[in-house]
């Protein structure tokens, strides 16, 4: 992996841990747990929309490939390719409907 990447992740890993960490007392506030979730789905939302968008764009690529070296197959490209960007896109949505149902109601 890239080192830039690997540097990130610890970065962030440290970061969330140590927080826990330093907490002042054992008892966990009410408040204090719903941002923690807040956080942990707002970071799976993340990741989630980062390879949807990722796979979307390289199934846009290989079907744009296909059609530039084979202009008449566009036919038969277009259907599987928008088939597989609904379903892409039907996966984050999954990941958004589990986060917000991580979540709950914040009140």
């Amino acid at each position: 992996m890239n080192k830039l990447v690997l540097r990130s992740i610890g970065f962030l890993s440290t970061f969330l841990v140590t927080s826990m960490a330093f907490a002042q007392d054992a008892e966990t506030n009410a408040n204090d747990v719903a941002m923690y979730k807040a956080m942990a789905a707002a970071f799976a939302i993340g990741i989630a929309a980062f390879g949807g968008s990722l796979g979307q764009g390289r199934a846009a690529t290989a079907a744009l490939e296909g059609i530039a070296r084979n202009p008449n197959a566009a036919d038969k490209i277009q259907t599987p390719l928008i088939l597989s960007l609904a379903l892409i896109e039907s996966l984050v949505i999954y990941a958004l409907l589990i986060a917000a149902g991580f979540i709950g109601p914040l009140g």
